[in-house]
């Protein structure tokens, strides 16, 4: 059976695709090691704070499952590093026993004020953005 050219080229964007995901996260990681975090720490972190600016806002653990790309065992275990950093409180729904909150603490959220440049700035370089890097 033989390959059409155009799957052939839709195969290779693809392969790009994952190639440039894979460079992005490396360097997320690379400049956010020093700070503690890595890349899905940081998006974790960065979802926390766009579930609202006001303190004590929180997001449960499964609305980040399907936003963050890990498996639910793997995000559940980040979400409990993060708070053994003191970075999030998981707190247990009061309607559903079964479902979990996580909100951002003041520490998480000054953490990732701290950073958030360093991974805007990786984004725009690696993704080609001439825009502002923290806009």
């Amino acid at each position: 059976m033989a390959v059409s050219t155009a799957g052939l080229r839709l195969e290779e964007r693809w392969r790009e695709i994952l190639a440039v995901h894979a460079r992005t996260m490396c360097e997320i990681d690379r400049v956010l090691h020093p700070h503690g975090l890595g890349a899905s720490d940081f998006e974790v972190l960065d979802l926390l704070v766009g579930e609202g600016p006001e303190e004590g806002a929180q997001c449960r653990v499964q609305n980040l499952v399907g936003r963050v790309h890990l498996s639910q065992s793997a995000l559940s275990r980040l979400i409990a590093r993060l708070e053994k950093d003191e970075l999030v409180e998981r707190t247990m729904c009061a309607e559903d026993r079964r479902g979990v909150y996580v909100t951002l603490t003041d520490r998480g959220r000054d953490l990732h004020g701290e950073v958030l440049p360093l991974q805007r700035a990786v984004l725009a370089r690696m993704l080609g953005d001439e825009a502002d890097p923290v806009a």
